[in-house]
């Protein structure tokens, strides 16, 4: 079953339910779906393209409540917490931390990378190889301290 599919049953469970908190962040995931459909591409949505938009929405939640902490409104970092719990149900599972450490070594290994000079190098094979199984931030700052522990 593909995510739009996906969306919309849990969206139906929701309703049925009324839990208010869930219909409204799958109403914005599904928002998302829907304005990518109607954007021209010409093509269906692959899985790369699901994963964007699911990634793209738990950035933004993180990034919310980064800012609401740093201006105190914890009931607002409370709800874009529980957002961000029901948008990673749909997420592929992330890897543990041990384990994306030990593919950033294997690819500075295999890269030759001597220094933070191959940071680029390093994190584009990295990415490329942890796409969708680790968060983007959590990636570079384990890169970075790799290649400064070289």
């Amino acid at each position: 079953m593909n995510l739009e599919k996906t969306i919309t049953e849990e969206l139906k469970n929701a309703i049925k339910l009324g839990s208010k908190l869930r219909m409204e962040t799958l109403r914005s995931l599904r928002a998302t779906i829907i304005e990518f459909n109607k954007s021209g591409i010409g093509r269906e949505m692959n899985d790369d393209d699901e994963l964007k938009i699911l990634q793209s929405a738990a950035k933004q939640r993180r990034d919310a409540i980064e800012l609401y902490e740093k201006a105190g409104r914890t009931e607002l970092s409370d709800k874009e917490k529980a957002e961000l719990v029901i948008i990673t149900e749909f997420l592929p599972k992330q890897l543990a931390e041990e384990d994306v450490r030990a593919i950033i070594a294997k690819v500075i290994a295999d890269s030759g990378a001597t220094g933070l000079k191959d940071l680029g190098k390093v994190m584009g094979a990295s990415m490329k190889e942890l796409k969708g199984k680790a968060d983007g931030s959590l990636v570079q700052s384990l890169v970075k301290s790799s290649l400064e522990n070289l």
